[in-house]
């Protein structure tokens, strides 16, 4: 929910819109991309290596839902055509929480899906970068690619915490107005 709303805040709009992510194709984060994604209207692009691909239920369900938005989704073991005219430039780190025993053997499978400048360069001009943090510099993201012009990382953990107030008062109020019956104005 906050990488989409950072992204409609720096682009305007969800819909029509590509997003590539680079790395683990099977962790939460490309799972959520190409659900939430898919919902949202964009094209989807996952660039991750084999072995490493999304699970096959979550892409056939995104797969399903972007039929009906008109979005797209698609799994490319190159990461140079993910990358090419991409709006959006997302990771993750390549080793997850409960995976640190795997942490040495996880790095040559994901040497070259490094957001990085020559990524950047084959984006569409003014591409977002997104990664939800802690990053490993120099291995998921480059540095000069995080603390660049094209970051919106500290924008997107800002959102996460409203996106996340947002999400917790759905859930215990069904989503109510939390003005309703006060009379007064929205704050």
């Amino acid at each position: 929910l906050a990488d989409l709303q950072t992204v409609r805040e720096r682009k305007g709009r969800l819909a029509g819109l590509t997003l590539a992510y680079f790395g683990d194709g099977a962790n939460n984060m490309a799972h959520s991309y190409l659900l939430g994604g898919a919902l949202a209207g964009m094209h989807v692009r996952i660039a991750a290596p084999e072995g490493y691909r999304p699970d096959a239920g979550v892409l056939s369900r995104a797969g399903e839902i972007a039929g009906a938005t008109g979005a797209s989704v698609t799994v490319a073991g190159d990461p140079a055509e993910a990358a090419a005219g991409a709006d959006v430039l997302a990771t993750d780190v390549w080793t997850s929480m409960g995976q640190e025993d795997e942490a040495e053997q996880r790095v040559t499978p994901f040497l070259g899906y490094a957001v990085d400048e020559q990524a950047l360069a084959l984006a569409a001009p003014g591409a977002v970068v997104l990664h939800c943090l802690p990053a490993h510099r120099g291995e998921e993201i480059a540095a000069s690619v995080i603390d660049g012009p094209n970051s919106a990382v500290w924008d997107q953990a800002e959102n996460r915490r409203h996106a996340q107030k947002a999400l917790l008062h759905f859930l215990l109020t069904g989503g109510a107005d939390p003005d309703q019956g006060r009379g007064g104005a929205r704050r």
